[in-house]
């Protein structure tokens, strides 16, 4: 294990790690490494090992993420990869069911799998080698190479910071480049198909589908679109949409064909025609398991020399309505620009150039300011969480208005959960304070006009996504504390990074409201009862230290928009309020060992994470004395586990959204660059591959719960701070 005493920046990361042999394997062991009958001497056999690794390796630049992102747009587009190579593993949606894509190339006549594992009588394929994977915080992309062709697959989920019309596009880009790296020409034909597994987390649901050519704002294209037969509109099953349209759309150039029919039938089509029928299978509508109807493309791309040809395609997921909020049923934002998702990919398609520029450029601001404020590692962290976190929100039109909602993703289902919002703020605060704004807009609206009955604040909007049905019973999961506090802190969060007018109108319109819950805190937060809190898989507790902390800065927030709203007199009480009560609970959570605070008031000898310190430091409240500060963070280094400190005394297992900002907050202490560092090791090389989860052990490496949640941007934290 790595000292926590010891630490030192390190350049570029790169690491390269031997896939399994397997088919694609096999087809790129050299001449020379076939095994023989006789023994190898010690030396040779030495040789060959260190030939067929270098052979094998894939450069992982700059982290080996747990699961890749491949399309992940929204909580119903979010389809990732669970394995290093795609060759031979299928994509799933974030829950681990089958989304099933493939890819092969044809070079010279011979056919390479590229991506998926398919099928397909007749033919044995080879696998494609690949070189390299590399994350960035927009794209993933897969370089491979086979007999003198190299081809570069990117998988390409816009974030579009303060732009809405086009965040609010639910589709994703898939481009397939390739050029000779042989110097020679090669003859060279793509396939790329999806099931209609992308439709249904249940295979036996009836799907139908239609073929047809689009165009207008300067592109044309070829879409293929899926849809249940009998969609549930606003219903789910296995968390994906039972109603919608999945797109599967590519750019028109000379030598596309296409082709929708049994799986079986398509990809032998491709493989023994050279090319595809232009032609739908008739039988429908079907289950999605009778005879696995496919959607290909195929591309015939000629003679390729050293000048790069491309295929760009998309995929994505249209719904409409896109949710419901207390009874009314609410369109998704796009359709504010288009009429039909046929316009918006044409214009998607139209705008992929540019798109990949700022998706780039979005990529290297990422990287540079990481690096910068956390070291490579930190980078590396951002660059796998950017789509993860804005994937598990999505933008509608209330009124002709924007909002934003978020889904609590793996865990409860629940439709923009506060505490929930709160951990992923800092992935907001960093690249568009607006969007935060659009998140609360939902919370506020409905705590003012929609029935929430209690003084306190709600927990979420809704229990089941996408109906944000309310709890004006008052049946919810209460988190007093939690929420009341939450809210507080958000909303001074966006009101001191929005525009001045804004911030001003901001804190006066939501006023009454936000003071509500202020004096609510005022009145319990020193000494918690027994509450529930976020990290609710740990129970209720009561007079919890790390809860206390979270409202005393929550009053010291609403200090900052009372002034905002010209009520100076209330500025002044809350400030008052906000430093009396952080003295007394610097003594209240003081061990009497005096080198640590405390889990909860009455529990000595008991320690926790105190993250909630990372506010005081976004919102410059200046609360929490140097000294305890310097004390948790000397603390946290001796109980350092090698992947990361636990989320408190009581167990082995952590939060990493919760050490980032942790590492926020001690940035200028040694256990920063630890929590980071851990985190990092975790996501690098822990053996569960699923979508970055945020609840893992320290001890194992495993993954506790939780898979694809947007609180995963909370480690923007440190990025947080550098933008403040």
């Amino acid at each position: 294990m790595t000292d926590p005493q010891n630490y030192s920046r390190r350049g570029l990361i790169r690491w390269s790690g031997a896939a399994g042999l397997g088919a694609a394997g096999l087809a790129l062991l050299p001449p020379g490494l076939a095994r023989a009958d006789e023994p190898a001497s010690v030396a040779e056999q030495s040789a060959a090992d260190a030939t067929l690794a270098t052979t094998l390796a894939t450069d992982f630049d700059p982290i080996r993420p747990p699961a890749m992102p491949l399309a992940v747009r929204s909580p119903y587009l979010s389809t990732w990869l669970p394995a290093d190579n795609p060759a031979g593993t299928w994509p799933t949606f974030w829950t681990g069911r089958t989304t099933a894509m493939t890819g092969i190339a044809q070079i010279d006549g011979v056919p390479f799998l590229f991506l998926g594992a398919p099928n397909i009588p007749g033919h044995v394929l080879r696998g494609m080698a690949q070189r390299r994977l590399t994350t960035s915080a927009t794209k993933s992309r897969f370089l491979f190479e086979a007999s003198g062709l190299e081809l570069t697959l990117t998988f390409h989920s816009p974030v579009e910071p303060g732009d809405l019309r086009r965040q609010s596009v639910p589709l994703s880009y898939v481009t397939a480049d390739v050029r000779s790296s042989d110097g020679r020409a090669h003859e060279v034909r793509l396939y790329l198909d999806i099931s209609g597994e992308w439709v249904d987390a249940d295979s036996g649901t009836p799907i139908r589908w239609s073929q047809e050519q689009v165009t207008g704002s300067g592109a044309a294209l070829t879409a293929l679109s899926l849809t249940p037969d009998a969609p549930r509109v606003l219903g789910e099953s296995g968390d994906m949409a039972t109603w919608g349209t999945v797109v599967w759309s590519a750019t028109n150039r000379p030598g596309l064909t296409w082709q929708i029919g049994a799986d079986t039938v398509v990809r032998s089509a491709a493989m023994n025609d050279g090319k595809l029928g232009n032609s739908s299978d008739t039988n429908q509508p079907r289950p999605i398991n009778d005879n696995w109807p496919v959607f290909a493309f195929h591309f015939d791309l000629g003679s390729v020399g050293r000048s790069t040809e491309s295929a760009v395609l998309s995929v994505g997921h249209v719904r409409e309505p896109a949710l419901s909020y207390l009874g009314a049923q609410l369109p998704p934002l796009w359709k504010s620009s288009w009429p039909g998702w046929q316009q918006m990919a044409a214009f998607f398609h139209a705008d992929a150039a540019a798109a990949d520029r700022r998706g780039d450029a979005l990529d290297r601001r990422i990287r540079e300011q990481a690096t910068a404020v956390g070291g490579v590692k930190y980078a590396a962290l951002c660059a796998i969480s950017l789509r993860q976190a804005y994937a598990g929100t999505e933008l509608v039109s209330r009124d002709g208005q924007p909002w934003a909602f978020l889904k609590e993703i793996s865990s409860d289902g629940n439709v923009s959960t506060i505490d929930v919002t709160y951990p992923a703020m800092p992935v907001f605060v960093y690249t568009d304070p607006e969007y935060l704004g659009l998140l609360l807009a939902p919370m506020l609206d409905y705590a003012e006009h929609g029935g929430w009955p209690k003084t306190f604040a709600e927990h979420d909007l809704g229990s089941s996504y996408p109906n944000a049905s309310g709890h004006n019973d008052g049946n919810e999961e209460d988190m007093p504390i939690e929420e009341s506090a939450n809210m507080l802190i958000m909303s001074a969060a966006y009101a001191a990074r929005t525009s001045a007018a804004k911030g001003r109108d901001f804190a006066t319109a939501h006023y009454p409201i936000l003071r509500q819950w202020a004096d609510y805190l005022v009145g319990n937060t020193l000494d918690p009862g027994f509450q529930n809190q976020t990290d609710d898989f740990t129970g209720f507790i009561g007079h919890s230290a790390n809860l206390a902390l979270k409202g005393i800065i929550a009053v010291g927030a609403i200090g900052q928009l009372a002034l905002l709203a010209g009520k100076s007199a209330d500025a002044d009480h809350y400030r008052a309020v906000s430093r009396d009560y952080i003295s007394q609970w610097a003594g209240l959570a003081q061990d009497s060992s005096g080198d640590h605070l405390k889990l909860a008031y009455d529990q000595p000898g008991t320690w926790s994470l105190k993250y909630n310190g990372y506010p005081d430091a976004l919102l410059g409240l200046g609360l929490i004395p140097e000294s305890v500060a310097a004390q948790e963070a000397a603390w946290y280094l001796t109980q350092v586990n090698q992947y990361g400190i636990p989320l408190d005394v009581r167990h082995s297992y952590t939060k990493g959204d919760w050490e980032m900002w942790t590492a926020a907050w001690l940035r200028d202490h040694p256990v920063s660059e630890y929590l980071v560092d851990s985190l990092y090791a975790f996501a690098h090389t822990s053996p569960s591959r699923a979508p970055f989860t945020d609840w893992y052990d320290t001890v194992t490496n495993h993954q506790n719960g939780f898979q694809a949640r947007p609180v995963i941007g909370g480690v923007f934290a440190l990025l947080s701070l550098a933008q403040g």
